[in-house]
């Protein structure tokens, strides 16, 4: 199992990124896929959710409306769109992979499996 993170950057306040987040050998779209984000000093948190069984999505109330995840299955990837971004998004961010119907939100223990990472800083 091997998930892949992208897209990370820098970016000042009201930016956009998009971070990809790819899977090399199983099917994203069957899984549970969260985003999770770690700032400096802070617990891993998560921060979106798709859950590919019924589609039902979930977004931290701190991201709701600038954030969305989304799934492109012919490209076996699970993105995250990030708009107007502000300095507290600054963070690393990780993709993982849950079960098959896992609930969203559910807790980083449930996730098995995790990409490596990709760097967001936001300036102001």
């Amino acid at each position: 199992v091997q998930l892949q993170a992208s897209g990370g950057g820098s970016v000042q306040s009201g930016g956009s990124l998009r971070l990809s987040c790819t899977a090399s050998r199983f099917t994203m779209p069957y899984y549970t896929i969260a985003w999770f984000r770690q700032g400096p000093g802070k617990e891993r948190d998560g921060v979106a959710c798709i859950n590919h069984r019924d589609g039902s999505t979930y977004y931290e109330d701190s991201v709701k409306g600038r954030f969305t995840i989304s799934t492109d299955s012919a490209k076996n990837t699970v993105y995250l769109q990030m708009d107007s971004l502000k300095p507290e998004d600054t963070a690393v961010y990780y993709c993982a992979r849950g079960e098959h119907g896992l609930e969203c939100p559910s807790r980083a223990a449930d996730f098995d499996s995790w990409g490596q990472g990709t760097q967001v800083t936001v300036s102001s």
